[in-house]
């Protein structure tokens, strides 16, 4: 496959991540979603992850002078009310939580295939505009579903095809955005 310099940047991240030469065929970067990552970024908007993991894992340093804050809402307390109140999973609780406010603009999913489908029926609802959606959940149950469903989605977005992902994978896609923001790439 043939990628231009920032495509490859991510592509090259997320192999070194892995070890695996499989995600330059399998990694999906749609139309226009590195500039608009770039630019979510510029503006310091809020970037929220499905785990604690991704949270700690994306480069903070270089987000301070954005004034962009990283949310993880899994453990909110609000989150557990929610979840137990609607009957619904803790991580389509923290999209709820999450899309409340519009500043959360970019969103990065590298374990909870519910939390993303959650995030896409915000969006069709009308009640969140994700500036970005890193979306590469991993696991084989509604992992490989829910990133076919966003990949049709009018939504900037990078994904991986099939089952592979998670955390790791997230973070690599995530931190290569920053870096390329910041031009240090």
């Amino acid at each position: 496959m043939k990628f231009d310099k920032r495509e490859k940047q991510i592509i090259t991240r997320i192999i070194h991540t892995t070890a695996d030469f499989g995600f330059a065929n399998n990694t999906i970067i749609s139309n226009g979603a590195i500039d608009e990552g770039i630019r979510a970024i510029k503006r310091g908007v809020g970037i929220v992850t499905d785990t604690r993991m991704a949270q700690v894992g994306i480069r903070k340093r270089d987000l301070i002078k954005y004034g962009s804050e990283i949310n993880c809402f899994i453990s909110d307390e609000r989150v557990y009310k929610i979840a137990k109140e609607r009957g619904i999973t803790r991580s389509m609780a923290a999209m709820e939580l999450a899309s409340q406010d519009p500043k959360n603009g970019i969103f990065v999913f590298g374990n909870a295939p519910t939390a993303l489908f959650r995030l896409m029926e915000l969006f069709e609802e009308g009640k969140v505009n994700p500036s970005l959606v890193i979306g590469v959940p991993i696991g084989f149950v509604g992992a490989a579903q829910a990133k076919e469903r966003l990949a049709v989605l009018p939504v900037p977005y990078i994904t991986i095809k099939g089952r592979k992902g998670g955390s790791n994978i997230a973070v690599a896609i995530m931190n290569a955005l920053i870096l390329l923001a910041n031009e240090l790439v």
